[in-house]
């Protein structure tokens, strides 16, 4: 799950974040409604949480925005501003929710997850390729029944490739999909996940699941 956290006080976005990170979600952060707009327009973002009282334009003009230009990502408005016409005007300009300042970190997380299962896209919670199980709520993995200990980092990138059974993934799709937009390590960091991956998932039910496209990338057989 990847959240876009719109936030122009810096610390507090940086512990949302952080927070978000520690629940295995992947975080990004925009500080005015102008960058959020860009972002939301050109990356598939699950939720977005936003903040109202924002520099340039506000939250209720971004909100107004990214339904216009179409983007039907869930938001979840999180701000101090309690009054009952705010929310009303937040949730009237295109909000899904609307959270108030201070907020408690177990409620937020519950209303993130609300919000993605009922997202543009429809999504189930068990991912299922061939006797491999994915329970993307738990990070639960099975393969024909046993269960299987990943990394959460592991988890996300078996997202990405059980999310596109079939499909050859190059390395630059599997960074964009398990690894937030600012990450800059363009070194060997997918190849040393997928062994990896091949080394819990694959090796000790002597299958092989995850095939190298020589010269592409990488595909999960989708008939495994």
């Amino acid at each position: 799950m990847r959240v876009l956290i719109v936030e122009d006080e810096v610390k507090l976005a940086a512990l949302i974040r952080k927070a978000l990170r520690e629940q295995g979600l992947l975080a990004d952060v925009a500080v005015k409604g102008e960058d959020a707009v860009w972002m939301a327009s050109s990356t598939a973002y699950d939720v977005l949480v936003l903040d109202v009282n924002l520099p340039g334009i506000d939250g209720f003009e971004t909100c107004h925005r990214l339904r216009t230009d179409g983007v039907g990502t869930p938001i979840l408005m999180l701000t101090a501003r309690d009054a009952v016409d705010d929310r009303i005007r937040g949730l009237d300009t295109g909000a899904d929710d609307y959270m108030v300042k201070p907020f408690d970190f177990g409620e937020l997380f519950a209303r993130v997850r609300a919000l993605a299962r009922r997202g543009p896209a429809a999504r189930g919670t068990v991912l299922t390729v061939g006797d491999l199980s994915l329970d993307t709520a738990t990070h639960a993995v099975r393969r024909g029944g046993v269960e299987i200990s990943l990394s959460t980092k592991e988890v996300q990138i078996l997202e990405v490739f059980m999310r596109h059974p079939g499909q050859v993934l190059s390395r630059y799709d599997l960074l964009e999909g398990a690894w937030e937009i600012d990450y800059e390590n363009r070194s060997n960091v997918i190849d040393v996940y997928i062994r990896y991956l091949r080394e819990k998932i694959d090796r000790p039910f002597g299958v092989d699941t995850i095939e190298t496209v020589r010269g592409a990338g990488y595909r999960l057989r989708a008939g495994a």
